[in-house]
């Protein structure tokens, strides 16, 4: 079993990293959904923990639909990131009738650079889930791909997460389930889905609050839950 967390700064990562995280999502504005945060605080992440860190590549948060200027943009802080040390990035696109951008992704995985890319939530935007996952399979770069199985909380896509994981058996491309986990019943969740990756935001935060640090206290206990599963 992987652990996953958002970390949004240095103290984050620092906390993330000292009580039980396998991998950093390192990002900024939280409250809309993560984007590419400044390269400034990439580097010093990278060189302050020793866990693979994954950088989100995402310009806006006004939808995952990229105009040619977007995608320049992408490109860019993909070159950086590459260049500043980081295990991944973390990106998705798609056209706007909901399908998956391949034209995007033509341009921006030759970019990555020997980095591992997860496909982030985006995907959750796909009315047919199992034919976009045999569609990055057709990408050497992806690794993972960071969904909730569907447009609700991942709890409340049992079966969809467990026929994702089913599909990914054998494959190139790993599930890591986020959104709307909690350390109450993530057992219960993996022995039900089968996952092998959890990602975790608010629900380790103090209060549960998106902008309030990381509770290290309850990180160490759900880290330690997680580890004991797999």
């Amino acid at each position: 079993m992987r652990l996953e967390i958002i970390a949004t700064c240095m103290d984050d990562a620092l906390t993330a990293e000292a009580n039980g995280a396998d991998r950093l999502e390192l990002i900024t504005a939280i409250t809309e959904g993560g984007l590419t945060p400044g390269i400034g605080l990439v580097e010093q992440v990278v060189k302050s923990v020793s866990i693979p860190v994954f950088v989100m590549v995402r310009p806006h948060s006004r939808s995952f639909n990229y105009s040619k200027d977007d995608i320049l943009t992408m490109a860019a802080e993909i070159r950086q990131i590459a260049a500043s040390g980081a295990s991944g990035v973390v990106l998705g696109a798609l056209t706007p009738e909901k399908k998956i951008d391949e034209h995007a992704l033509e341009i921006l995985l030759p970019l990555t650079d020997g980095l591992q890319v997860t496909f982030h939530r985006a995907f959750d935007e796909l009315e047919d889930q199992i034919a976009g996952y045999r569609t990055l399979c057709n990408y050497p770069q992806i690794t993972r791909i960071l969904t909730s199985a569907g447009p609700g909380p991942a709890p409340e896509a049992i079966p969809a997460m467990r026929r994702l994981v089913e599909e990914s058996r054998g494959s190139s491309i790993s599930i890591l389930a986020g959104s709307g986990l909690k350390p109450e019943g993530i057992t219960s969740f993996i022995q039900q889905t089968g996952v092998t990756e959890v990602h975790f935001g608010s629900a380790v935060r103090h209060g549960k609050d998106a902008l309030s640090p990381i509770d290290p206290v309850a990180l160490r206990a759900l880290a330690k839950n997680i580890h004991s599963n797999g």
